[in-house]
């Protein structure tokens, strides 16, 4: 299972995006964007939000989570 930040870097590589071209898109810096591809700071919800919205992919898949989780029941 890969993690979350790995993931991140392969989405950006393979639809042939620099870092600072998705900074732009998350309206932050190329220095900090580079911080979550190494895992040096956590990815804040809005800025997940966008990048899935961006690669057309779920936060399931970002984070790495198993297909067909159930909901927790209250």
């Amino acid at each position: 299972m890969k993690d979350w930040n790995i993931i991140i870097r392969e989405l950006r590589e393979d639809n042939d995006y620099t870092q600072k071209d998705i900074a732009e898109i998350l309206q932050t810096s190329q220095s900090y964007y580079a911080q979550y591809e190494k895992k040096k700071r956590a990815l804040p919800i809005h800025h997940l939000k966008t990048l899935c919205k961006f690669y057309h992919v779920s936060a399931d898949y970002i984070l790495s989570l198993p297909e067909g989780l159930p909901y927790p029941k209250h």
